[in-house]
């Protein structure tokens, strides 16, 4: 909660006529709280606040009685998810303790949500058929129109209403699902950077390049670490663009030739006993897996209850802010002590909002004046 720093996203005073409102900063750290017990509906919360006294006092309420209910609960979320209150403390909460830092790898991938709502029709194409012997160029493809757009006019572009998305999974079986699909960009540490939430049949090869550029804004980076259904010429050449490198697993497409390429490499590879720092860095790849597994299994990211985009956007980030904050503090508790000695704290308490990093006190790394015998 301290990390977080709610207040500072939200506005200080709520005038007007008639009833005062609720504290909505205390709510939002109730929803804080929700993510961190992996609470399904938002009445768990409010029995939840009734009963626990020290979970009530640090979301700012001193009586049980003084609890709102889930009606008002409700209407918080939906001025939450307007007002985009959990994107801008995850937002905040990066700029204050990732601000100077140099993040060695991105690794890119998306996770299905599944939602608890009918899937929205598909929209009636927008062009015609053409007049007979009338020639139309072909329309570029979204991959060819994303570099040369901003941020915002490329998460318009992107689908974002529930319908229904089909992968393949590890064992090789088809699954399908009704919902979303979370897009994620995780840094070194296991720290999510960036999200988008999309519609579930969207190629997971469309939103690299927003979630690039939302990155880019964020954190400074070497490498671009993504599997084979990113293996597009357009993505590469947009991450050497950004001054990166692209890790890139290369997908054959059914090319038999270059298929049997690739295995007679590795084979001599394996022969060789060798193999090439690309993949030995491709291979840390896992750490937006493990980012995806811990939302869903921890923070409320496989029992989603909420419906619409903006609500389940807000649901799923209020568990990844909690999910961030819970990889920096593990950071932070880190430290390297002298050698033979266990990891210790800092000796330092931080302050309100303040977080300490390895390496960010320069007074432990500035060499001690010895002291006289």
């Amino acid at each position: 909660m301290e990390l977080a720093q709610v207040e500072d996203c939200l506005p200080v005073g709520q005038g007007g006529r008639g009833r005062p409102l609720a504290s909505r900063a205390a709510m939002a750290r109730a929803f804080i709280a929700k993510a961190v017990f992996d609470q399904p509906t938002t009445r768990s919360p409010v029995e939840r606040l009734q009963t626990d006294r020290t979970l009530r006092r640090l979301c700012g309420r001193d009586l049980a009685g003084a609890v709102p209910g889930e009606a008002t609960f409700s209407r918080a979320c939906a001025e939450f998810a307007a007002g985009e209150l959990p994107g801008r403390l995850h937002e905040a909460l990066l700029a204050r303790t990732l601000d100077g830092r140099l993040a060695g790898h991105v690794s890119r991938d998306s996770t299905a949500i599944e939602g608890r709502e009918r899937p929205a029709g598909k929209p009636a194409p927008e062009r015609k058929r053409p007049r007979k012997g009338e020639q139309r160029p072909p329309a570029p493809r979204r991959l060819a129109r994303q570099p040369d757009m901003n941020l915002e006019a490329m998460l318009h572009d992107l689908p974002q209403d529930c319908d229904t998305g089909t992968k393949r999974n590890a064992k090789g079986r088809t699954v399908s699902w009704r919902g979303y699909k979370l897009h994620i960009d995780a840094i070194d540490g296991g720290i999510p950077v960036s999200c988008l939430l999309t519609a579930a049949s969207l190629h997971d090869s469309q939103a690299a390049i927003p979630l690039a550029t939302r990155t880019a804004s964020r954190v400074d980076n070497l490498y671009d670490r993504m599997d084979s259904a990113y293996d597009a010429a357009g993505i590469r050449a947009f991450s050497e663009r950004l001054g990166h490198v692209p890790l890139i697993d290369v997908n054959p497409r059914g090319r038999t030739e270059l298929q049997a390429d690739l295995a007679r490499e590795a084979k001599a590879l394996r022969s060789a006993g060798r193999a090439e720092p690309a993949k030995l860095r491709y291979r840390e790849r896992s750490t937006v897996e493990r980012v995806n597994g811990r939302l869903k299994d921890d923070f409320g990211g496989r029992r989603v209850r909420v419906r619409g985009h903006g609500k389940v956007l807000c649901h799923l980030l209020f568990g990844v802010l909690a999910l961030t904050v819970e990889q920096l503090l593990r950071l932070a508790l880190r430290e390297p002590g002298p050698p033979g000695q266990p990891r210790r704290a800092p000796a330092r308490r931080a302050g309100p909002g303040e977080l300490r990093l390895h390496g960010a006190d320069p007074r432990r790394s500035a060499p001690q004046p010895s002291k006289p015998s």
